[in-house]
């Protein structure tokens, strides 16, 4: 069976009063985005993007940027649908670390993500955008530039309700090829899947695959991973270069379609492309992105890098030529940057959520792809304390908790920044709730 992207009739949602009350008026212009001098340990040495809640429901898509209106609440979600979320980047930088170290120097980084409970869990299936390795075994874990998490960053990204990640990025290489294989290790100790970087040659060819029982049928979810971009740290050992998937467009087409071949329903692909602290795709970015549409095998496209948030956009092409669902970058999930360190759109993310459709007779279909804004409340020096990450939608609506150092005005600027990128009518401010059991994770070879 092959997925293929849907566009049914728009329904019209309303969204909570409490949400639209607190957000009247938002829209008033563009924030002013700044940029930094320099890039301390809330950045990453590797640059700006800048709108009102809305629905809290998938939207229907269109074949522009536009992408359609809203088409049902979350509870009244059919058992015949699923819900995939994927959110931006994991990178612990120095500050990170030092907040999750607790006294004993074990780490725990679930308080900083609690506040995302619902969303994560109450996922059909959830994948993060693990940014960097896991520090090789006797080594300290590090922040930037080189980054090296401890293992329990990983455990605390399960316990949170994450199924797996994709782990192709810049960063992948920097703790070398020990802590490459540390990772992965790690990841397979939590039961949670992984994909872009591998220990063998037979690994790296094969996708991470999901198996959900949803609408009397087995569906399965093939999750691919590539990055066009590498940092320095550290060179791919001589005859290794599987190790890291750099897939030019035709070959992660020639994975998709293998991983069609070996009965895939969906394909995910995840992407680590474009430039840093930008709105909006690059030119090689929306060249590769298209490339992969027109190969007709890949149905989503989850984007990272930026470190800010970039539009959803369904590109022409993918399976059956209905469309390919790409949202060009997720921006930030768990990380040390805001205004204060880089530019306004790096404090948030836009976690996205992929609505398939399982018909009683017939292939399953991937029917929408909705975002919903995170942001992060750290500092407001890399010195100082982070307290977390959270639905910002919720900070709008029902007010920022004493506990927070943000100030309402802050908080209204980050959603009218998000928004101004994202668009309105693809925004979701209600968390999904599962439609059946919990993904089957496959052990990769």
């Amino acid at each position: 069976m092959a997925a293929r992207v849907v566009h049914p009739a728009p329904v019209s949602s309303p969204r909570p009063a409490s949400v639209a009350t607190a957000c009247a008026g938002l829209l008033t212009g563009l924030v002013l985005l700044s940029s930094c001098a320099a890039a301390p340990d809330g950045g990453t040495g590797e640059e700006p993007s800048t709108a009102v809640p809305p629905s809290d429901s998938p939207s229907s898509s269109s074949s522009d940027t536009s992408t359609g209106a809203p088409s049902g609440s979350s509870s009244a979600q059919a058992a015949e649908q699923f819900t995939v979320f994927a959110a931006g980047d994991v990178l612990p930088h120095g500050n990170v670390l030092a907040t999750a170290q607790t006294d004993g120097g074990a780490y725990d980084f679930s308080p900083m993500m609690a506040e995302m409970q619902d969303w994560v869990s109450g996922a059909d299936l959830a994948l993060c955008g693990m940014e960097v390795p896991v520090a090789p075994r006797g080594q300290e874990p590090i922040g930037y530039p080189v980054f090296g998490a401890p293992a329990t960053l990983v455990s605390d990204l399960a316990e949170l309700g994450f199924d797996g990640c994709s782990t192709a990025t810049n960063h992948s290489m920097d703790q070398g090829i020990a802590g490459l294989e540390r990772t992965l290790e790690v990841f397979d100790e939590q039961g949670l899947g992984h994909v872009g970087t591998a220990r063998s040659a037979e690994e790296a060819a094969a996708p991470q695959t999901y198996r959900l029982e949803r609408g009397g049928q087995e569906v399965t979810v093939a999750h691919l991973s590539a990055t066009r971009n590498r940092n320095g740290a550290h060179e791919l050992p001589q005859g290794r270069d599987w190790a890291l998937d750099e897939s030019s467009p035709e070959e992660l087409t020639a994975r998709a379609r293998a991983a069609r071949e070996a009965g895939a329903d969906v394909v995910l692909a995840s992407v680590h492309w474009g430039e840093e602290y930008t709105d909006g795709p690059t030119a090689a970015q929306r060249s590769y992105g298209e490339e992969l549409a027109a190969g007709g095998e890949i149905d989503v496209v989850l984007g990272s890098h930026s470190h800010t948030p970039q539009p959803i956009e369904v590109l022409d092409g993918g399976p059956d030529g209905e469309g390919m669902q790409t949202v060009w970058s997720m921006g930030n999930f768990l990380t040390n940057q805001d205004e204060e360190c880089c530019v306004q759109a790096t404090a948030t993310g836009a976690a996205v959520l992929t609505t398939i459709t399982v018909p009683e007779d017939g292939d399953p279909q991937v029917t929408a792809m909705d975002w919903t804004p995170v942001t992060a409340d750290r500092g407001p020096h890399d010195e100082g304390s982070h307290r977390g990450i959270w639905p910002l939608d919720e900070l709008v609506a029902d007010g920022v908790p004493e506990q927070l150092q943000l100030g309402e005005e802050r908080v209204r600027a980050r959603l009218e920044g998000i928004v101004e990128v994202m668009g309105e009518q693809r925004h979701r401010t209600a968390p999904p709730e599962p439609t059946g059991p919990e993904p089957a994770v496959e052990p990769r070879p």
